[in-house]
């Protein structure tokens, strides 16, 4: 086999890789991510100039990365961004407590991938079911359709679909990957305009998120959840998430708030809104839990 391209990068901050590359991680077996015994990080991705394969190795303060496939190049060009060096804090001020303790322990960045449409799929994969649906159909998706990974990541491992590939699913194939009609529609129209949503990245912030849902079906969460991880804004807060109100409701005021009581506490922290929210999500004190929990819905059975 060919040799890998690779490169030597020194962050000048405390890297925590685990948590920068937490919000890429779609549920247990994902096969875009991994790590593995031997200490490396594998990542598999759509770019530009294809599908890439990424592998991370952190010693001494130095990140060693190597890169297999068309997208090798590109992905090595974009390790310091997806690691958080582009991530600019400026203007934070901790207001509560509980943040202000959490900024001072942590090495928080938020991280870039600098690419619109991985991302997408599986937001919108996510829109209004339990996680377990979501990543099973994530890993269906990504396991019959997407690309093997290039060079030698782990067995199994894969991109998710290219926007052709989409295009080409029938209907009872997304049946069998348990999508509905909603939801299906929503990536197949982002799959026929994919490359246009791209500039997402470039406009950044609220024009970005605007451009993204101008595709029918994409609303403020998943264009939140794609801002997130395409650009890592900080201020892409996930209005609509079941989750996240309570998190941070209780985190900041010891009681459980609505969207608009979450947007109201967060609203003296634009435009770092999104960066509170990964500070109490990664060490907050998480929110009880009363009543049942959804039953996850097989509709490959309807």
């Amino acid at each position: 086999m060919r040799a890998s391209p690779q490169r030597d990068w020194r962050p000048d901050y405390a890297l925590d890789l685990r948590s920068v590359l937490a919000p890429l991680w779609h549920g247990t077996g994902d096969p875009t991510i991994r790590v593995t015994g031997t200490g490396l990080t594998w990542l598999v991705a759509n770019t530009q100039q294809g599908v890439g394969t990424l592998a991370l190795r952190v010693a001494g303060g130095e990140v060693r990365a190597s890169a297999w496939g068309d997208g090798a190049q590109v992905l090595l060009d974009g390790v310091p961004r997806l690691l958080g060096a582009d991530d600019d804090d400026t203007g934070f001020e901790p207001r509560h407590q509980l943040i202000r303790d959490l900024h001072r322990r942590m090495s928080l960045r938020l991280g870039a991938t600098g690419r619109v449409w991985d991302q997408l799929v599986a937001a919108v994969l996510e829109q209004k079911v339990t996680g377990y649906e979501a990543h099973r159909s994530w890993r269906e998706l990504c396991r019959r359709f997407g690309t093997p990974a290039p060079g030698p990541a782990p067995a199994g491992m894969c991109a998710a679909p290219t926007p052709d590939a989409v295009l080409g699913i029938r209907d009872w194939e997304w049946h069998k990957a348990g999508v509905d009609l909603a939801r299906r529609k929503a990536i197949v129209h982002a799959a026929q305009v994919a490359h246009r949503l791209e500039k997402a990245v470039e406009l950044r912030g609220r024009a970005g998120r605007d451009l993204l849902r101008k595709v029918p079906g994409i609303g403020f969460w998943t264009a939140a959840e794609i801002a997130q991880r395409a650009w890592g804004d900080p201020d892409a807060v996930s209005v609509g998430d079941f989750h996240i109100p309570g998190l941070v409701g209780y985190a900041l005021l010891g009681r459980k708030v609505d969207d608009n009581g979450m947007l109201e506490v967060l609203a003296p922290y634009a435009p770092h809104r999104h960066r509170v929210v990964r500070y109490i999500e990664a060490g907050g004190p998480g929110k009880p839990r009363y009543g049942p929990r959804y039953a996850a819905r097989d509709y490959r059975d309807l």
